[in-house]
C-alpha cells in the first residue's frame, strides 16, 4: 500500500493543507482561516476537524505521518516562539498539540525552510546538495542546503537572510532591529522604498506617482510598461539583495540561489539587477559559478508539498 502524507502549511492569515503522496502529487486538499480562534487549542481543534476529512477521504490507513511548516517554527523543540505573524502569543508546543490531536508521527520547520526541503524533493534543487532559497514574499525568508542538509544551527534558527543586516543604521524592521534585509528586498521593502522617494522627491514624471496605494505589483506593471522611476525601484532593490547574497556566497558557496514568492514574479526585472550586483561583489574565486533560478513549484501548492516533503 502506498503511504500518503499530510503537509500543512500556517500562514498568518490562512492556512492550507494537502494529502501528498511521495512523488509529490497532491491528493486532495482543504484551506482554513488562522484567525478568528479564541486560542490555539480552538485552531487546533478547527485544523483536526479539517485534516480528518481530508485523510477519511484519502484513506486514514495510509497516512504516514504530518510535515508542519509555519512561522519561526523549531525542528528540534517542535515549537513556535513568539511568531509576530500569528495570533497566539510566546511559545506553542504546536507539533505536540498536533500529534495528540491527529493521533500521527509530526514534524515541523518554518515556512522557508520548507519551502527548502519542498524544492529539494519536488522543485528547482532537485538533486542540488548546495542551494540557498529565498522566498520574496511580505519579509524575505530563506533555507539554506549545504552537503545535502538543511543547515539549522544548534539551536533549530540558523539561516535567517532576512535579518542579515544589509543597510547600517537603516529602516527599522517588525523584529525591532535597524537595516534588515527583508525591510529593503521583499515586497514590502520595495514599496517602502518607492514610497519614500516620492515624498522626498516628488517624481511627478512617474506613473506611480499618480497611485494612491503602491503594491509590488502596481510597481512591477510600470516597470513593464518602461517606466523609469519603476526601473530604478528594480535595479535598488537588487543591488541590495545582490551585494548581500554575495556576502552568503561566501559562506556555503552554493551551486544555485533559488527564489520563490511574489516578488521572484518581476523575474529578470528583479534578477538580472540582482545577478549583475552579485557577481561585482563576489570573490574572484565564486564568479559565474552560482546560478540564479526561480522556483518550478506553483505558488499554490509549494507550501503544501515543502512541508509534506518535511513529513518523508
Amino acid at each position: 500500500m502506498d503511504k500518503l502524507v499530510l503537509g500543512i502549511d500556517i500562514g498568518g492569515t490562512g492556512t492550507a493543507m494537502g494529502i501528498v503522496d511521495r512523488r509529490g502529487t497532491i491528493v486532495v486538499q482543504r484551506t482554513m482561516s488562522t484567525t478568528g480562534h479564541d486560542t490555539v487549542y480552538s485552531f487546533i481543534d478547527a485544523l483536526a476537524k479539517e485534516a480528518e476529512i481530508l485523510m477519511k477521504h484519502a484513506g486514514r490507513e495510509k497516512m504516514g505521518g504530518v510535515g508542519i511548516g509555519a512561522p519561526n517554527a523549531n525542528f528540534f523543540t517542535g515549537e513556535i516562539a513568539y511568531a509576530p505573524n500569528l495570533p497566539w502569543e510566546g511559545v506553542i508546543p504546536l507539533a505536540k498539540l498536533v500529534r495528540e490531536a491527529l493521533h500521527l508521527e509530526v514534524a515541523i520547520t518554518n515556512d522557508a525552510n520548507a519551502a527548502a526541503i519542498g524544492e529539494m524533493t519536488y522543485g528547482t534543487a532537485k538533486g542540488m546538495k548546495d542551494f540557498i532559497l529565498v522566498t520574496l514574499g511580505t519579509g524575505l525568508g530563506s533555507g539554506f542546503v549545504a552537503n545535502g542538509q538543511l543547515i539549522y544551527g544548534h539551536d533549530g534558527f540558523a539561516g535567517e537572510l532576512g535579518h542579515v543586516i544589509a543597510v547600517r543604521g537603516g529602516r527599522k524592521c517588525g523584529c525591532g532591529r535597524y537595516g534588515c534585509l527583508e525591510t529593503y528586498a521583499s515586497a514590502t521593502g520595495i514599496v517602502r522604498t518607492a514610497n519614500e522617494w516620492i515624498e522626498e522627491r516628488g517624481m511627478v514624471e512617474s506613473l506611480l506617482s499618480k497611485q494612491n496605494n503602491i503594491t509590488s505589483a502596481s510597481i512591477f506593471e510600470a516597470a513593464q510598461n518602461g517606466d523609469g522611476v519603476a526601473l530604478e525601484l528594480f535595479d535598488y532593490t537588487g543591488k541590495i539583495l545582490g551585494e548581500t547574497l554575495a556576502d552568503m556566497v561566501a559562506i556555503t558557496s552554493p551551486q544555485a540561489i533559488i527564489f520563490f514568492g511574489g516578488l521572484s514574479k518581476a523575474g529578470e526585472l528583479l534578477i538580472g539587477p540582482v545577478r549583475k550586483y552579485m557577481e561585482a561583489n563576489l570573490l574572484k574565486i565564486y564568479k559565474n559559478k552560482v546560478a540564479l533560478l526561480c522556483s518550478a513549484l506553483p505558488d499554490a501548492d509549494a507550501a503544501i508539498l515543502g512541508a509534506a516533503a518535511l513529513a518523508w
